[in-house]
């Protein structure tokens, strides 16, 4: 997995927080009407760059810590809320997704914007599964991009819809490798005038859904399917045929 520098943390916290706004209603409804949900109110957020998921739970009441390789995200994490991690209610902790270890249980795990997606390889994505189960009481929610989704994602784009900053995107899809890569060119007018450019790469590793359910089963998750956000309590009756899908998975 990426663990993403100062810039483009930056870039990242001011450009792309919309859509953990869009996520965090919806999920915060389903575990709070879940039977065996919200009677611990304790949240791992799982690569929780800035904090934006984190901050929807924060602000209904939940204690949350949060886990990123990406000491850059966790800067603006902690930025971002403050006030609650000052009261105690909020922790975030550099850490491998795929290798970690904690001293507490958490009522709910979730894992967005297709963070999962940005793991290497299904070995690498299953031992991150075997790393949550061990501090997961009820629910583990993420969403993933599905092949049809990373088609459509690795295209070429520019952003100039702000006059002091230009984002390049050229995406590929690699047919060997089951991946879709992303270049973003980011040029930033600085306050003398003058632009800074800097470049990041991202990929998208393409995870068969069938897969992914089998695993969660195999390390003992109980009832596992995949559902739209507009109804995480419905199973899709073909999940593959989404450009992005969010995983149920509950002990």
């Amino acid at each position: 997995m990426q663990a993403y520098g100062p810039d483009f943390a930056r870039i990242y916290n001011l450009r792309w927080p919309n859509f953990a706004r869009i996520v965090g209603p919806p999920i915060l409804s389903f575990y709070a009407a879940a039977s065996n949900g919200p009677a611990k109110n304790s949240v791992l957020d799982l690569c929780c760059g800035a904090g934006h998921l984190a901050e929807q739970f924060l602000s209904n009441g939940y204690r949350v810590m949060g886990l990123d390789l990406s000491e850059s995200m966790l800067r603006w994490a902690q930025k971002n809320t403050i006030q609650y991690h000052e009261s105690g209610q909020s922790q975030f902790v550099p850490a491998d997704a795929t290798d970690f270890k904690l001293d507490e249980k958490f009522g709910l795990v979730v894992s967005t914007y297709d963070s999962l997606n940005h793991l290497e390889s299904e070995q690498a994505l299953f031992k991150c599964f075997r790393s949550l189960f061990e501090v997961c009481d009820s629910f583990f929610i993420f969403d993933l991009n599905t092949e049809r989704g990373l088609r459509n994602w690795a295209a070429d784009r520019v952003d100039d819809s702000e006059d002091d900053l230009l984002i390049v995107n050229r995406g590929r899809f690699d047919e060997q490798q089951g991946r879709a890569t992303m270049k973003i060119t980011v040029f930033e007018r600085l306050p003398d005038g003058l632009f800074k450019r800097f470049e990041e790469t991202v990929f998208n590793s393409v995870f068969s859904l069938e897969k992914v359910s089998d695993a969660l089963v195999d390390i003992g998750w109980k009832n596992v399917y995949f559902a739209a956000l507009d109804d995480l309590a419905a199973p899709l009756a073909a999940p593959e045929d989404e450009v992005r899908v969010f995983a149920i998975a509950s002990r």
